[in-house]
């Protein structure tokens, strides 16, 4: 008895100290229960039926709903432009009273002047076309940085006081001597001078397009070129010709126009036609009809007469001065070269003369062939060489126009 009791004894320590194993041995916890890739059930009711179907559209209702979209981008655009442009209103209505104040402080410009000396921020000496010269003020509202001696000033008209400065002091009549587009006359169209073609290319167009022949033969190219002849025989339109092969910039004058009214206009002009040149070099400088400024010098008391004689001085200068005039070509016409002074014509100025007589009865035939080329596909033979002959003292351009 005493054993069994014993026995069962044993086994129950046994138990009890399982138990306290177990507990204290951590419990599993189970992990938190993941949402990702489960769908959530809609629930059903007021706020489910509200909700649109997800519709996938078509091709074409894509670029409709494309186009609307666009549309709706430009309109929001344009809503802000108009809103900026009534922002930006009383600003460019005050700038606009802010300039009319300063035209009326500016007052009529009516003469253009040229800054002689600067004194100091306030004060300037300037001169004027007449020839005389002013100690003026320097008007507040007119950049500083711009003022250089010998700019282009405008001045006011009462007091002469300084109110702006010209950007480009070039002469209006030297920028519409340039020529924008190369004429359309060629060598094809000048009818039998051969001669006169082949020297005008020798002295002019090849010193611009192959400076390298006059280096290596040792030679200086030829400074100035003139055409003379009678009337109608092919001078301005050889110069286009040349104009149109050549890539340099042409200038073209009529002698008349270096005539100015004022004292000292003729000379300025003279100058700024060859200062354009020279800062679009390589240029052709092409004056017709310069027997009207470069007649023979004599003793006279009119005024007008000196100052022409003062034009054709300052054209002696800039033909044969101390600065080297680099790629500018001087080109001349003339009827009369028998009236020209001595000292434009001479060699350094001029150093080719190319003469243009009345064309033979072959270079009528030739002019008559360029001036019916026209209508050789449309018209049959016309028998016109027999006008040839006939037409002894005619020139070249009565040929073409009374063909």
């Amino acid at each position: 008895m005493g054993q069994q009791q014993s026995g069962f004894g044993g086994k129950g320590n046994e138990r009890g100290g399982g138990d306290a194993d177990k507990e204290k041995k951590k419990k599993y916890e189970a992990p938190i229960p993941s949402r990702i890739g489960k769908r959530k059930k809609g629930s059903k009711g007021p706020d489910t039926a509200s909700k649109l179907p997800a519709v996938t559209p078509h091709a074409r209702c894509r670029l409709k709903l494309l186009k609307s979209e666009r549309i709706k981008d430009y309109l929001l655009m344009e809503q802000e432009f108009i809103q900026n442009q009534e922002r930006l209103k009383p600003q460019e209505e005050r700038q606009e009273e802010e300039r009319t104040k300063v035209d009326e402080l500016r007052g009529t410009p009516m003469a253009v002047g040229s800054l002689e000396e600067i004194i100091d921020d306030q004060h300037a000496i300037v001169s004027t076309n007449v020839g005389s010269e002013h100690y003026v003020n320097i008007m507040s509202f007119v950049d500083k940085e711009q003022l250089e001696p010998g700019c282009a000033v405008l001045l006011n008209h009462k007091n002469h006081a300084v109110i702006g400065v010209l950007a480009d002091d070039t002469d209006p009549m030297v920028s519409v001597m340039k020529l924008e587009k190369a004429p359309q006359e060629t060598y094809a169209d000048v009818g039998g001078l051969d001669q006169q073609i082949q020297e005008i290319k020798e002295s002019v167009e090849l010193p611009l397009t192959h400076p390298e022949y006059y280096e290596e033969m040792g030679i200086k190219p030829p400074k100035g070129v003139i055409l003379y002849g009678c009337p109608g025989t092919g001078k301005t339109l050889l110069a286009k010709a040349v104009a149109n092969q050549t890539s340099a910039t042409f200038l073209r004058i009529v002698g008349s126009e270096l005539i100015q009214k004022y004292l000292g206009d003729g000379p300025k002009m003279v100058r700024e036609l060859f200062r354009v040149a020279e800062e679009n070099a390589p240029s052709i400088v092409f004056i017709d009809e310069i027997d009207a400024v470069g007649t023979k010098r004599y003793d006279s008391n009119s005024g007008g007469e000196r100052e022409i004689q003062r034009t054709m001085l300052e054209l002696l200068n800039q033909l044969d001065g101390f600065d080297s005039r680099g790629d500018v070509k001087v080109l001349m016409a003339t009827n009369r070269i028998e009236s020209l002074d001595p000292a434009l014509i001479r060699p350094g100025r001029i150093d080719r003369k190319i003469e243009f007589p009345l064309p033979d009865e072959k270079t009528k035939r030739r002019i008559f062939q360029i001036a019916a080329l026209p209508f050789s596909r449309t018209a049959p033979p016309m028998k016109m060489y027999r006008w040839c002959g006939a037409a002894k003292r005619m020139g070249g351009v009565l040929l073409y126009k009374d063909d």
